[in-house]
Order: C-alpha cells, then structure tokens, then sequence
C-alpha cells in the first residue's frame, strides 16, 4: 500500500488534530500547547522526543534499521496575530490570533508521516522531526540552530514544505536554486531641529528629509543593482511629529527589503545608509540606518530537489510536479537551516481560495494525506534499506 493510501486512511483523526490546533493559535515563541500536544502524540508513538529546543520547539527521533544517514523533515507550528473571520466550528477560540497561514496544516501533515514511518518501518536510517517555533518573523529558526540543533540531531538533508492556496490539492511545485526571497526590516530614524509649524526657518524639518528619503530610496533597486537580479525596497511606514504645529526633532522611516542572494542584501544595505546620509545632509539634517535581515534567501539543493520531486511523482504522477515553479518574493525561515545542511522546500497544492496571512485563509483538510505522504515517501527513498538511498 502506498504512503498516500495508507495516511488517506487516518484523514478523520488527522484532520480532528488539525482543526484542534486551529481552534487554539499561539504565536510564535509561545507555542505551549501546541508543542505539549506535539509531544504526546509523538510519545504515543513510541518516537523517542526532546522538548524545549530553541524554546518550544519539539524534535522526535525515530531510527530503523543499522544505517547512520539521516533526513531531517520540518514543520511550522507558529499562528499569526490576526482576527478570524471565517464562520466554522473550529475557529479560532483566541481573540485576535489565527492560524492564518496554514502551519496548524504542517504540524499535522508531519505528524501523519510520523505515524506512518513509525508504523511501517519501511527505512534504514534516523529521522528527525523538527516542529519549528516562530516561523513568522519571531526567530525561530536561528533560535533553534543556536540551541545546536545539528550538532544534536545531525541530518545529511532537511526538507520541509508550505501549501500553496491557488494549486489544485494533489500538485506540487518545486525548483532548483533560489525558490523565496530573503527579507529584512530597516528602520531609518531621521534628526532634525525642533520648531514652531509657523517658524520652519528657526528649524530643520526631518517629516520634509524623510519624504525626500523615501523618493530616493527607490532609484536602490533601478540603479545600483543588476537588471537580472530580483529585489524590493518597500517603505510601508513613515512616522515624525505628534502636534499640528510643531515641527518635531525627529521621524522614522520604516520598511522591508526582499532579495534572492545575501550579496544583493549587502548592497541594499549600503544603498540605504548611502541615500539616507546623503539627502539628509543635503537638508541639514542626520540619519542613521538599522538594518535587521530576518529571513535569508531559500535557495534549494539541486540534488535534495530532484530526491522531492521524484518523491512527489512516485505519489501523484510526474504530470502532477511542477519543476521549474518561478520563485516567490515571499520570505521563510526555514532557509537558515538550510544554509547550514543541503535541503529543499516544496509548495503543496492548497486547492482555491484565500491567500495566507488573510483573515479568511483556511488550511484544505483535503490536502492533509498529500503532504504526509511526500514527507514519508521522500524518507523511503533516501534512507532505503537495500542501502542504496
């Protein structure tokens, strides 16, 4: 029996577990129940569990057979601070928290191949279960790599998967190399001279440096960087002064950054500090620049994505993987960890309907067999017991 039939059996019990998740969100850093839960689960299992990495973040190790290789299979368990609008049984019991973006879906979806592997023993090797804390932005991922979670639980490959809302349930996609941008947050803090709003003469106006900022910021990507390579530069906020009348002595641009490579990332960094300086001293004013990289660039293994993708086809066909998925200015954290050991992140058919990070985005129970069953294929592959994965 396959990994997708066998796992399609148990869809009512896991979809009850996903839908338990969904009904108590916590955000990222805080995930306690959700990793208690976790936790027992994989103990009812008999998978040997470490609490507490990084935080709350949980790693089950389940080992078959004399091989010493060793996969690693990630999942998101963090919820996001937004206010449910859908009107199900299961929505959120947490005012102003959801899980919005589908990681009630990947805890379960690993989970489920969990329970598989642990039940079928169809491998020769060790798997770790990584359910990772505060994907979004919180890190998470930094927070469990410095808690030596490779030097605990070595993996000679980490792979992990998102559902993607828009992609028929059943269909994955993948691509080799670069697959989402890498993000950061700058804030640019602008310093003027206090004075009245009906005195501008007696004062330096840093709302008036910062607009020009803003406008300048945006010749960073058209000018200094090569046409073939992909970035943003987005000011989502500028805040100086609280009175009608009072020119203040400060305000503060705000925005995000997204890039495929960390050296276009030191580029825009510069960019920024460079245009920031200079227009400000044009006015006679300062600025000084904080820029936080967040997420770094998802950049796929060529081999590990062709072991993901053949996984996938084994499961649905190859007419079914999509190859060659354009890549994705969205951002994952997940990327540091494969900045440490060779991965892949694979996108999961989502079926219609709203975007992640929408009040009205619904994780696709339908699509809860699909992805367990590419984590456990993909395990029978490379750690097969003829030896030769």
């Amino acid at each position: 029996m396959s990994p997708l039939d066998a796992i399609g059996r148990q869809q009512a019990e896991l979809t009850g577990f996903r839908r338990d998740l969904h009904a108590h969100p916590e955000l990222g850093m805080a995930e306690h129940r959700t990793a208690e839960k976790v936790a027992a689960a994989l103990e009812g299992l008999g998978i040997e569990v470490h609490r507490g990495v990084g935080g709350t973040g949980v790693v089950g190790v389940l080992r078959n057979g004399t091989g010493n290789c060793a996969i690693g299979l990630r999942a998101d368990m963090d919820a996001l601070p937004i206010t449910e609008l859908n009107d199900v049984p299961y929505r959120s019991t947490r005012p102003g928290v959801m899980h919005a973006c589908g990681h009630d879906g990947h805890t379960t979806m690993l989970l489920g191949a969990a329970r598989y592997l642990a039940e079928t023993r169809n491998f020769d090797g060790i798997v770790h279960l990584i359910f990772q804390h505060g994907e979004e932005g919180c890190g998470g991922a930094l927070a469990i790599l410095e808690d030596r979670l490779f030097e605990r639980f070595p993996c000679d490959a980490v792979c992990a998967m998102h559902n993607r809302p828009g992609m028929a349930v059943g269909r994955y996609a993948i691509r080799s190399g670069p697959t989402a941008a890498g993000g950061a947050f700058f804030d640019i803090t602008v310093t003027g001279r206090g004075a009245h709003g009906a005195r501008p003469e007696t004062g330096i106006a840093p709302v008036l440096t910062a607009c020009h900022i803003t406008a300048a910021l945006q010749s960073i990507v058209s000018r200094t960087i090569a046409p073939l390579e992909a970035a943003v530069v987005s000011v989502t906020k500028v805040v100086g002064g609280d009175a009608y009348n009072v020119i203040p002595e400060t305000a503060v641009i705000s925005g995000t950054a997204r890039f495929f490579s960390r050296a276009v990332s030191a580029q825009i960094e510069d960019g920024l500090r460079r245009v920031a300086e200079g227009v400000a001293a044009g006015f006679g004013a300062t600025a000084g620049t904080d820029y936080r990289l967040i997420f770094a660039p998802t950049v796929n293994d060529p081999e590990r994505t062709e072991d993901f993708a053949a996984a996938a086809a084994d499961l649905v066909g190859p007419e079914n993987v999509e190859r060659d998925a354009p890549p994705a200015m969205g951002s994952e954290d997940f990327s540091f960890m494969m900045e440490r050991v060779p991965g892949a992140y694979i996108l999961l058919g989502n079926g219609e309907g709203a975007m992640p990070h929408n009040p009205r985005y619904q994780f696709n129970d339908e699509a809860i067999p699909f992805g367990a069953a590419l984590f456990a294929r993909l395990v029978e592959r490379s750690l097969r017991r003829d030896g030769t994965g």
